[in-house]
């Protein structure tokens, strides 16, 4: 099926330098937005870049009907736009979308919506090695009730950024042992506001005590890693790459999976399973090289120098030789058209 799309353009500003605007604030010169009613949805649509009207009463607003995407769209060696796995982040808002009650939006629909705004701003994706465009599509309920129900009108947007590295120095991360992300049965592995809400808390307390970040742990023993703030957790020692498995509490990130595609690929070995934290700090006091980092779209690779665990501190290796730059470069290289995609991962607009 082929969805109409309106597109309201309008005279384009000149792009300046946005390397160093904080990421997330420069939004880009459009958005798609459209309506969902009676069932249906209504009026697809891309205009200029502008403020929501919603209703004091809007369900998002009390109750937390919340959903959202993050993927990236890049310039690649020959000039061509490319959108990073599309098809693997529609997978995932659909599962976010079912967990929280919300309409399901149709893959047509998403896809268009994304190569239209993507195609008609393509001037605003970045062409450095580190520059990308980062989308952001999301879900609200808009439904004007105060009452404690699922709501029956929604909007669903598409917006974007100029985005460049998240994170610019290693970063200094404490093992959460007290506070929680999610718990088996919860909604840890939909991208719904509320599980980034419950998450402040904790880690404002973690950077008042001069860290960058937590590592989650399970809810119920706190031994095993679960994910490091807002990405997955990675561990490289003793030759083999290591990430705790998925679960109804860990993100199905799509970074993440292609990390361990990629690894394969590389001949490195790779391990699914839980990860406890008394392992990485035996491993860390017998002087094992451990690499540590948190792999997600806005960050790629994050790399952590300094894990607090309880009382002691220790460093982890990030060496210019660390096999998580590899896989950082293998990722790079195919997203810009360097190597070649063997696995159909790139959407050219």
């Amino acid at each position: 099926m082929e969805y109409t799309i309106s597109i309201t353009s309008q005279a384009e500003r000149s792009v300046t330098d946005t390397k160093l605007t904080p990421f997330g604030k420069q939004p880009t010169e459009h958005m798609f937005i459209a309506e969902y009613r009676d069932g249906e949805w209504h009026e697809a649509r891309i205009i200029p870049f502008c403020d929501l009207v919603l209703s004091p009463f809007a369900l998002c607003l009390h109750y937390g009907q919340t959903v959202f995407e993050g993927l990236k769209a890049f310039t690649m060696e020959d000039g061509s736009i490319n959108i990073f796995r599309p098809d693997k982040h529609y997978e995932r808002f659909q599962k976010s979308l079912q967990r929280m009650c919300m309409p399901h939006v149709p893959k047509g629909l998403f896809m268009e919506a994304l190569h239209q705004l993507v195609q008609l701003d393509a001037s605003w994706v970045p062409t450095e090695a580190d520059g990308s465009l980062y989308i952001r599509p999301f879900m609200i309920a808009t439904e004007p009730r105060i009452g404690v129900k699922i709501g029956e009108e929604f909007l669903f947007m598409i917006v974007c950024s100029p985005a460049y590295q998240y994170y610019a120095n290693p970063l200094k991360v404490k093992v959460e042992t007290h506070f929680v992300r999610a718990a088996e049965g919860g909604t840890g592995a939909a991208k719904c506001g509320g599980n980034y809400g419950g998450a402040f808390y904790p880690t404002q307390l973690a950077k008042e005590a001069g860290y960058d970040q937590v590592l989650w742990t399970d809810s119920k023993t706190h031994e095993y890693f679960e994910e490091s703030g807002t990405m997955n957790l990675m561990f490289y020692l003793n030759n083999k790459l290591i990430t705790p498995p998925l679960s109804g509490t860990i993100l199905d990130g799509v970074t993440r999976d292609s990390m361990l595609t990629l690894a394969v690929e590389l001949g490195i070995e790779t391990e699914v399973r839980p990860v406890s934290h008394r392992e990485i700090q035996e491993a860390l006091e017998s002087g094992v090289r451990v690499e540590a980092f948190g792999a997600g779209t806005a960050a790629v690779v994050a790399p952590i120098e300094t894990i607090a665990i309880g009382d002691k501190h220790y460093t982890c290796y990030i060496g210019p030789d660390a096999t998580m730059y590899k896989l950082q470069k293998a990722l790079l290289n195919i997203r810009k058209g360097i190597s070649p995609d063997n696995y159909n991962w790139n959407y050219i607009v």
